[in-house]
């Protein structure tokens, strides 16, 4: 779980999950708009730093705590 700042919306949810969903592995992606914070399921192991450089391609930033 991973904590997203900067969505407000769904439209912002949608594209976060999308970032994510294309990482390879990833089979699904949860997004609590409400919280922020992002689930992802995997087949193996995904890194921060995809997860991070996933986010930020979408314009978002991940909550470094």
């Amino acid at each position: 779980m991973v904590r997203v700042i900067g969505m407000s919306c769904g439209s912002c949810a949608s594209s976060v999950s999308a970032a994510l969903g294309d990482l390879q592995g990833v089979r699904r992606v949860r997004v609590d708009l409400t919280t922020g914070e992002v689930t992802v399921t995997s087949e193996g192991s995904v890194t921060d730093n995809a997860l991070r450089t996933a986010i930020e391609s979408a314009g978002y930033t991940m909550d470094p705590a």
